[in-house]
């Protein structure tokens, strides 16, 4: 009983600092906007994202964000996208739902060589990026992630046994480390793991492979 009431505690704990980290990076992603620094709000809305419903508020602002201020629709839908997804119907979903069709509308005027271009052709451009996106993630996962070599020579031993993880808009290598250890301070751990492909930044695009590595083994 004593073990299962310091499991409990040590989750209630844990969940309690995630919280907190999340009030911070959406506290410090409003500061930045107020300020006019847009880039910087956006990178800390996206460290406080985590999948969840409870995160979908952050979406929007991000959608906001690049709607209003960077001027960037495409990934405005993307975001506005999340957020109908994790709260269809509750909260902003109308809004959201506005200004994502305005967004498309816009898109649309810039696309094919700044002819009009139909929402059902956009939507099928999507869907067939999409696809294109998981063909690649299942090449890359049929791959042996063991194959990859330290700087120094031979094999990386905290590559082996790992994953590979195709990134995403609105990742970070944070939300990644979150995504597959429940902890963002792993973060370093993957910038490790792919030093050759990062170079010591800790800067990811949408279409990256990483490497994600087994924590779990024991040192020997």
């Amino acid at each position: 009983m004593r073990i299962a009431a310091l499991f409990l505690a040590a989750l209630f704990f844990t969940a309690c600092e995630r919280q907190d980290n999340v009030r911070e990076s959406v506290d410090l992603g409003d500061k930045r906007a107020k300020l006019g620094a847009y880039k910087e709000a956006v990178r800390a809305y996206e460290s406080a994202l985590d999948g969840t419903a409870k995160t979908a508020e952050v979406h929007y602002k991000l959608g906001n964000l690049y709607d209003d201020k960077l001027k960037n629709p495409l990934a405005a839908i993307h975001h506005y996208d999340r957020y109908l997804d994790l709260v269809p119907t509750e909260g902003r979903s109308k809004e959201a739902k506005s200004a994502r069709a305005d967004c498309e509308k816009r898109l649309n005027l810039t696309l094919k060589d700044g002819g009009l271009m139909t929402t059902a052709e956009a939507a099928r451009l999507r869907n067939e990026n999409e696809r294109l996106r998981k063909e690649l993630a299942e090449l890359h996962s049929a791959k042996p992630a063991t194959a990859a070599h330290a700087p120094g020579g031979g094999t990386d031993k905290m590559t082996e046994g790992a994953r590979t993880h195709l990134v995403e808009k609105g990742e970070t290598l944070a939300s990644i480390s979150f995504k597959y250890y429940r902890n963002r301070a792993n973060a370093s751990k993957i910038k490790d793991a792919n030093a050759n492909q990062l170079g010591g930044k800790d800067m990811i695009k949408p279409g990256m492979t990483l490497i994600i590595p087994d924590l779990s083994k024991k040192k020997k």
